[in-house]
C-alpha cells in the first residue's frame, strides 16, 4: 500500500532506538513501501538497553546479542540506516532535520525516538571509575571496572540502581545501594512493595544506605574512593554508578517551534506537529485515562511505536495502553501494570509478601489504577484483565 497519493512519500525516523526500530518495521508490515530513514547518534546497530543492566553487565550475554534486529533483518526492511550522526536541529514547518555532520534530512512525516540521557552528579566527569548506564558502550565500560573491582556503590534506588545493585551483587561484589527514598524502587512500587525489595536486597547481601541524600563524590589522584552523604558519611568504593534518574533528549530541538515540557508533548495521538510523531521514552503525550505521561520503559516504547505508524498512516487512533514494565532481581521478578502511587490504597489479593510471591491491587480515590505481582505472573495478568475493563469501562 503506497501513501503517496496521501501526502505521505517518505518518513524519517529521529533515534535508532527501539521504538524507532519498532516504527519501521512497523510501517512496512502495515503495507507502508515509501521511504524509511532511520537515523541514529550511536555507531551501533540498534540493540535493545533492559539486558544492559543485567545480562550485559554479568556476562550473559555477549554483546552482539542485544540487537534488536540482525543485518540481515534491517536489509529486509529497505530502510536507509543512517549511524553515528545525531540530529542537532529540526524545522517542523518544513520537517526537516539537521544532523551533526551537515546532512539535511526531508520527509512527509518525522518520528522523535530519541529517548532519555542520564544524569551526572556534578564532578562526575574527569573521574576514573564513575559510571552512568544507558548505552551499550556504558554497559561494557561498566562490567570492564566491576571486574577488578571489590566495592561498588550504586547513587540512585531507582528501577536502574536497583538492578544494577542486584546484578553486581550476583557477581560477588561488596555492593552499597544509596538514594534519597527508604526503599528500592519505592516511587516505583508503593511503600509495602519496596520494602520488600528492600528485604530481599539486605538478606542477598546488598548494603542499603537510604533515605538520605548524596552530596558529591571523594577521589584520590583522578580515581573515585568513594560517595560522601549529606551526614557526612563517606561510603568507600572503588566503582561507583550514578543511577539519579535521565532527562528526555530534546536539546536539539530547541528553535523547532515544538513543545518541549520534560518531554516533547504531544496529543493523544502522540502528535506534536502536524507530521512530526513521538513515541518512547522522549514522548509526552495525553493518555485518556491518566492524563499527561512519559513513560521510560520498553513495553511503552514498542506500543506506542505501533500507535504513531497507524497514524502517520493516516488513522486517527490514540495510544490508551495500560502501562506495564517489569524487573528482575536476584529471584524475584516483579511486574507493574498500571500507574501506581505511594499514597495508593493497597490490597494483597493473591499469595503474601512474606513469601515473596503475592499480587496486589492499587486503588485511588476509589478507583482502580494498578496491579503489581511478584512471583505470580499467571495470576497477575489475571488481575490485569480486570484491570483493563475497569479502565476501559
Amino acid at each position: 500500500m503506497s501513501r503517496e497519493d496521501e501526502g505521505v512519500g517518505a518518513v524519517l525516523v529521529v533515534g535508532a532506538s527501539a521504538a524507532g526500530v519498532t516504527t519501521a518495521d512497523a510501517l512496512r508490515r502495515k503495507g507502508f513501501d515509501g521511504a524509511v530513514t532511520l537515523l541514529g547518534a550511536e555507531q551501533h546497530l540498534p540493540y535493545d538497553r533492559p539486558p544492559l543492566s543485567k545480562q550485559v553487565l554479568a556476562g550473559q550475554w555477549e554483546p552482539e546479542r542485544t540487537r534488536l534486529r540482525s543485518p540481515e533483518a534491517l536489509a529486509e526492511l529497505d530502510v536507509e540506516l543512517l549511524l553515528g550522526d545525531p540530529a542537532v536541529a529540526l524545522d517542523a514547518a518544513a520537517r526537516t532535520v539537521r544532523t551533526a555532520s551537515g546532512r539535511e534530512l526531508r520527509a512527509d512525516a518525522i518520528v522523535v525516538t530519541t529517548g532519555v540521557q542520564p544524569r551526572r552528579l556534578p564532578g562526575q566527569e574527569p573521574l576514573a571509575g564513575v559510571h552512568v548506564l544507558r548505552t551499550l558502550d556504558d554497559g561494557t565500560a561498566l562490567r570492564a571496572d566491576l571486574l577488578s573491582a571489590e566495592r561498588l556503590v550504586v547513587v540512585g534506588e531507582g528501577v536502574l540502581g536497583s538492578e544494577i545493585a542486584a546484578t553486581a551483587r550476583g557477581m560477588g561484589l561488596d555492593v552499597t545501594l544509596t538514594g534519597p527514598l527508604d526503599a528500592p524502587m519505592a516511587a516505583q512500587l508503593g511503600s509495602a512493595a519496596a520494602a520488600a525489595l528492600g528485604r530481599l536486597h539486605v538478606d542477598e547481601g546488598v548494603r542499603l544506605r537510604l533515605g538520605v541524600a548524596v552530596d558529591g563524590l571523594v577521589a584520590e589522584a583522578g580515581e573515585v574512593s568513594g560517595v560522601r552523604l549529606a551526614t557526612g558519611e563517606v561510603l568507600p568504593a572503588d566503582v561507583v554508578v550514578v543511577a539519579i534518574g535521565a532527562d528526555p533528549v530534546t536539546g536539539w530541538l530547541e528553535g523547532s517551534g515544538l513543545e518541549v515540557e520534560r518531554g516533547l508533548v504531544c496529543d493523544s495521538r502522540c502528535r506534536a506537529a502536524e507530521g512530526v510523531y513521538a513515541a518512547g521514552d522522549v514522548a509526552r503525550w495525553q493518555h485518556p485515562d491518566f492524563g499527561a505521561l512519559r513513560l521510560e520503559n520498553r513495553t511503552n516504547a514498542g506500543e506506542q511505536a505501533m500507535t504513531v505508524a497507524d497514524n502517520v498512516l493516516g488513522a486517527d487512533r490514540a495510544h490508551r495502553p495500560v502501562p506495564y514494565f517489569w524487573t528482575d532481581q536476584f529471584d524475584a521478578k516483579i511486574h507493574v501494570h498500571g500507574v501506581l502511587s505511594p499514597d495508593d490504597e493497597v490490597t494483597v489479593v493473591e499469595g503474601d509478601r512474606a513469601s515473596r510471591r503475592f499480587v496486589e491491587l492499587h486503588h485511588r480515590d476509589d478507583r482502580p489504577v494498578g496491579v503489581l505481582g511478584w512471583n505470580m505472573p499467571k495470576q497477575t495478568r489475571q488481575h490485569r484483565k480486570a484491570l483493563v475493563q475497569a479502565l476501559t469501562a
